[in-house]
């Protein structure tokens, strides 16, 4: 039997879904042994720290997750950070594989004058701070204004506005960040305003985050109706509207834009075509600057005229990229790589292969394209029989066993307090529910 060691480098739904494909692969006569390493003390990547906690059925991946580490092949080296504790050289020297599977974890900027002023984030700090991740437990942000612009056009802009607005009660049952949580309830915005550089039609929503905004108590959605009928117009004459993902979605935002709300306290406006230019203020943002859009021949251009939105909160929501951290060269938001491959016996899958694009479900059908490409591609196996003992750790290493210990901690403690789990930020109080 041909025994091969793999390290994959990321506990996200990337590195999962490829650990299973390799799973999937073996035989009476090839074998993997798949040691997963991770930075954080907990696994799961953007599940744990990325999907909106109000969205727990989307979470429930993680039983998948679970299962592919339960195999007896199977080894997990969480709060061991590859740099760090343990060089990509020795990696490569020690296993038959390194796939990374690091994701995009940077927001991109805006790049426009104003962006580092106070209460302006990109998702990627926002939305982990909401979600308990280690890296933003002291973000300083201030929810005492009364308007709150969104930068972006796609779910995870969605998910901001909605957390914003929604009644804290509801949050409260999810497994939403408790120091997050008590921010909100205090909360001064009734209004947010999500803006898109092109049109609706180009918009990135999905329909189910869409058909929940008319649901949100006491708060009425604001779509221009004018603007969502020459959308559908425009798509009719070239064609797109043929597209059934374009056509639902034009629809559904029609659909919105022609309901009445009635008693609500707080709005959700959403406007296209308009580009931020400046963020004003002095330390911290007072408003936003606009230019409009023109559509033409599908190509959007700025136009002349300005306009600016008061606003306390600025989060923008365009995208994601590999940080400056990256363990490898960045080329269009994702790692150099050619269908997966970077370099002899050094792969990568997910976000650092393709960009920060699809669902969680993307994930499986790439990590089992590259997991193909990377088993027609082996070697003799080296033979190598503790290819971990490369590590040279600086604190606890986090295996499946602790992992276990602290995620049924979790739910226990969510469970008291009728929350589907009680999680922190604080990588001292995470491990301390890891036991010995």
């Amino acid at each position: 039997m041909k025994t091969y060691n793999i390290a994959i480098v990321g506990a996200g739904p990337a590195g999962y879904f490829s650990a299973q494909a390799f799973q999937n692969r073996e035989t009476e006569d090839l074998c993997f042994k798949i040691d997963l390493y991770e930075r954080l003390p907990t696994p799961w990547g953007l599940v744990r720290s990325g999907v909106a906690p109000d969205h727990q059925k989307i979470k429930s991946v993680s039983k998948v997750f679970e299962k592919v580490a339960s195999h007896q092949n199977f080894r997990l080296f969480a709060n061991v950070e590859v740099g760090k504790d343990v060089s990509l050289d020795d990696l490569k020297k020690n296993y038959d594989v390194v796939i990374l599977a690091t994701g995009a974890s940077s927001g991109k900027k805006l790049n426009i004058p104003g962006e580092n002023l106070k209460n302006v984030f990109s998702s990627d700090s926002f939305v982990s701070w909401y979600n308990s991740h280690p890296d933003y437990e002291n973000l300083n942000v201030d929810l005492n204004c009364h308007r709150a612009v969104v930068i972006g056009a796609g779910n995870v802009a969605i998910d901001v506005a909605r957390i914003l607005l929604s009644d804290t009660n509801e949050l409260a049952k999810t497994d939403i960040d408790v120091s997050a949580l008590n921010l909100l309830q205090k909360s001064q915005i009734k209004e947010v305003v999500i803006c898109g550089r092109r049109g609706p039609e180009h918009s990135n929503f999905t329909l189910p985050e869409l058909r929940e905004l008319p649901n949100l108590p006491e708060v009425e959605v604001v779509i221009d109706k004018e603007l969502i009928e020459q959308a559908i117009e425009r798509t009719k004459s070239d064609g797109t509207y043929e597209d059934k993902e374009i056509r639902n979605k034009l629809e559904c935002l029609l659909n919105i834009a022609t309901q009445s709300f009635d008693n609500s306290s707080k709005k959700l406006i959403f406007k296209f075509f308009v580009s931020p230019v400046e963020i004003i203020g002095d330390e911290k943002i007072e408003a936003v600057r606009f230019k409009t859009n023109n559509l033409m021949n599908n190509s959007t251009n700025q136009s002349s005229e300005k306009f600016e939105i008061e606003s306390g909160l600025l989060i923008s929501c365009t995208g994601y990229e590999p940080n400056k951290h990256a363990l490898g060269d960045i080329e269009n938001g994702k790692l150099k790589n050619s269908a997966g491959k970077i370099s002899k016996n050094l792969y990568c899958v997910g976000w650092a292969k393709r960009g920060s694009s699809g669902v969680i479900g993307t994930n499986k059908s790439d990590a089992t394209d590259v997991v193909e490409l990377i088993i027609s591609e082996l070697d003799a196996p080296k033979n190598i029989s503790n290819p971990e003992n490369c590590i040279k750790p600086t604190k606890k290493i986090i295996t499946q066993n602790h992992w276990q210990n602290m995620n049924n901690r979790e739910i226990e403690l969510g469970i008291e307090l009728g929350k589907p789990r009680l999680k922190t930020p604080n990588v001292d109080k995470l491990i301390s529910l890891s036991g010995n």
